[in-house]
């Protein structure tokens, strides 16, 4: 439902969409919408990888099998096999684009965070690993690693305010980000304005890992 919601204000909006949902931990609906993609479109010339999951927020020690199955079936198995699945597309039609979304915690583990850092950290050497074999089939991955962005699925950070002021003496802006504030880099990325990069991690953090 909420797909297509974002699909019906881009449609009122004038552009044109389509909502298809996919579990990016199941192996199953990867592929279902893979194929629903090559045989309703026969091409793919974008795939951003922005799911994720942060189901523990606790201490490392603490961490239980559950929390660290889906958080690692999501953030690495599920950006790994979208990227396979869409870089076949690709590679038959001449080229796309593939952007992960990771985190400054791939770079810095942030605090009772272990896990989701430490799947960020893979997704960051996932994508120079794509990127390195897929660019000779004109197929470009890079990553944007965000800072404390304002979501929903960061509400933990928010909520905790002591955190969140810790945070506001790191962050040489002085702010949290929207979310809006990382489309610019992903629009960047997409787009031919890029057209010669590849395997870059892009951080957009507000100057938080300087």
């Amino acid at each position: 439902d909420d797909c297509q919601a974002v699909a019906d204000a881009i449609i009122e909006a004038g552009g044109a969409a389509e909502a298809w949902a996919c579990h990016v931990g199941d192996m199953d609906q990867i592929k279902q919408t893979f194929e629903y993609i090559a045989n309703k479109h026969g091409k793919l010339d974008i795939l951003v990888n922005n799911a994720a999951a942060n189901p523990y927020f606790g201490h490392i020690l603490d961490t239980d099998i559950d929390a660290y199955n889906k958080t690692v079936d999501v953030n690495i198995r599920g950006y790994f096999f979208m990227s396979t699945e869409a870089g076949k597309l690709m590679r038959k039609n001449g080229g796309g684009s593939i952007v992960n979304t990771a985190s400054i915690n791939g770079l810095q583990p942030g605090m009772m965070q272990g896990i989701y850092s430490i799947t960020k950290a893979a997704v960051i050497n996932m994508t120079k690993a794509f990127a390195k074999e897929c660019a000779p089939f004109n197929i470009r991955v890079n990553a944007l690693l965000p800072g404390l962005t304002k979501t929903k699925f960061a509400g933990a950070l928010f909520t905790n305010d002591s955190m969140y002021k810790a945070a506001m003496q790191m962050i040489p802006m002085h702010r949290h980000a929207e979310p809006e504030e990382m489309a610019g880099t992903v629009l960047y990325l997409v787009s031919d304005a890029s057209s010669y990069t590849t395997g870059e991690c892009i951080v957009v953090d507000g100057g938080f890992t300087i």
